[in-house]
């Protein structure tokens, strides 16, 4: 059985899991953590949901932040002429070699910035095969 820290292996895996996001960069987290799992997503307004305790969601965006240089205008129009910025949220890929050397500093992992932290998504799949 996987501890807090890791997922267990596709093939022993004892439950199932659906990614309820469009998001490239959160497939590709959890095809990193090597589980197997479903893409599911529904038309909602993800604006609309927040948190009820005003201070959790404070520390959860504070927690993934990436701090860029500035980005030359010739960057900038690379990637909207690539047209890949349209399709992640924040408009930027932290990963992508246009930005990456632009990158000044990660506050939290890059899997955390990239919207699925798999230290988080470990502990509640252990909390969750605890119960």
């Amino acid at each position: 059985m996987a501890t807090a820290g890791s997922s267990p292996p596709a093939s022993q895996q004892p439950f199932k899991l659906i990614l309820g996001s469009s998001s490239v960069a959160r497939k590709h987290i959890l095809e990193e953590m090597g589980l197997e799992f479903q893409v599911m997503t529904a038309d909602i307004d993800e604006k609309s949901i927040r948190r009820e305790n005003p201070d959790d969601l404070v520390m959860v965006l504070a927690e993934a932040k990436v701090y860029f240089h500035d980005i030359p205008d010739e960057v900038i129009k690379s990637l909207i002429d690539e047209g890949v910025v349209f399709r992640v949220a924040g408009g930027l890929l932290l990963e992508h070699p246009l930005t990456l050397p632009f990158v000044e500093a990660v506050v939290g992992s890059s899997d955390s910035v990239m919207g699925l932290s798999k230290e988080v998504a470990n502990k509640l799949i252990h909390d969750a095969l605890s119960t």
